[in-house]
């Protein structure tokens, strides 16, 4: 591991609009998916965290994003682990499955970014940086797996950010 990499680790949101709700017959098949594609993420190699809403074991009732959306949040150690969950594990059978129960994305829904090690992201951290990715296109602040940057990239773009860009980065 490098030194940047142990100074950051990605953050990862997701957001995904459901076809029919989650209590729809047409949708138990992914229902049944959450329990067992979350332990396998929690048991992955480089899996820091994941927002879960409280008392229960994921995300899937916060609907931050429209009533009809689901969100998907965590943060990983590196891009290489994230990638490896997302396509090395049974995470792969929901994703290859995903047009069965979620519409078709014309923006963007994944947004990667890099935080310090121990920050956890707010839902509201990562829609921004959700809608920054939507708005300017990838960047060292928002990016996606095929147009990624590393931490250091990252952080030398923060620091030759004018302070005012800066401070509203944060």
């Amino acid at each position: 591991m490098t030194s940047s990499a142990h100074a950051a680790h990605l953050a990862h949101l997701n957001v995904a609009t459901l076809r029919h709700p989650l209590d729809d017959p047409r949708t138990a098949p992914f229902v049944e998916m959450l329990d067992p594609v979350n332990a396998s993420a929690d048991a992955a190699p480089g899996f820091v965290w994941r927002l879960v809403e409280e008392g229960q074991a994921d995300a899937t009732g916060l609907r931050p994003a429209g009533d009809d959306v689901i969100v998907t949040l965590s943060v990983w150690e590196s891009q290489e682990a994230l990638w490896g969950f997302t396509y090395r594990s049974g995470h792969l059978e929901a994703m290859q499955r995903r047009r069965e129960w979620f519409e078709r994305h014309v923006e963007a829904h994944l947004v990667l970014w890099w935080v310090p090690v121990g920050h956890l992201p707010t839902v509201d951290e990562a829609l921004e940086r959700l809608a920054d990715l939507r708005a300017h296109g990838p960047s060292p602040r928002a990016f996606t797996f095929t147009s990624s940057y590393t931490a250091a990239e990252a952080l030398q773009h923060l620091q030759a950010a004018p302070p005012a860009q800066a401070e509203a980065s944060n």
